[in-house]
């Protein structure tokens, strides 16, 4: 390996990090331009590094070129992580924690000279974030997991009145994913001898709704008297 070759697979591997860290911060997401090049290029350099060592040092006899790439492959879960956020009960970077991992196997591959694998990788990393994406929101949208409660005047509301409400969560696309029923809605020493019938649902809302056109409907109902919406930890 000349180093006109190590020259071309790191600049390989900097064209394509930059590839894939543009398409992620267009997306704004934490982990971007900057970070999917240095990723790319540090796990193509760390490739021709485990190429070399056992091609200048022929007296090794335990030259393994896959042992600097296995610690990289297991070793970039860890920017991984970071690239993860949690807000409220909602995760977001996961897809960006994928590609960086996905970006340092690219690197290892042009730092091996697979060009053609390292290539058509690319391409499919492409397809994921930029063409599948709009797919799957359409098939798939995505969702915020909400505390919805709504309080209703009378001590037993009728029947129809709590299913009118599970009604417009319905039609507003939104899944309920646990639903409690508390009586007697009070404060401080009457907690549980005042009057009204609390509804408290764990939903998952898709980003499409407006939910302030939900919380107007669902307040719409006549013996709704407050809905609050919350994030549940």
């Amino acid at each position: 390996m000349t180093e006109l070759d190590m020259l071309i697979r790191l600049g390989l591997g900097f064209v394509a990090g930059a590839i894939i860290g543009l398409e992620r911060a267009s997306q704004h997401q934490v982990a971007g331009l900057r970070t999917h090049i240095l990723i790319a290029t540090g796990a193509t350099l760390l490739m021709l590094l485990s190429i070399w060592l056992p091609q200048e040092f022929t007296g090794m006899k335990n030259g393994d070129p896959g042992r600097i790439a296995a610690q990289v492959v297991s070793g970039i879960g860890f920017l991984g992580a970071g690239a993860m956020i949690r807000l409220g009960n909602n995760i977001r970077g996961l897809t960006t924690a994928a590609s960086l991992w996905l970006i340092a196997a690219v690197g290892l591959a042009i730092g091996a000279g697979m060009f053609l694998a390292a290539g058509i990788t690319l391409v499919i990393i492409l397809i994921t974030l930029i063409l599948l994406n709009p797919l799957e929101a359409r098939l798939f949208p995505r969702e915020r997991n909400k505390l919805l409660e709504i309080t209703f005047t009378p001590d037993n509301p009728e029947l129809p009145e709590l299913q009118d409400s599970l009604g417009i969560l319905q039609s507003f696309g939104v899944r309920v994913l646990s639903m409690d029923v508390a009586q007697g809605i009070g404060k401080g020493k009457d907690r549980g001898k005042g009057k009204g019938v609390r509804l408290q649902l764990f939903v998952g809302i898709p980003d499409t709704v407006d939910i302030a056109k939900l919380v107007t409907a669902l307040k719409t109902k006549a013996q709704v008297e407050r809905v609050e919406l919350k994030e549940k930890y």
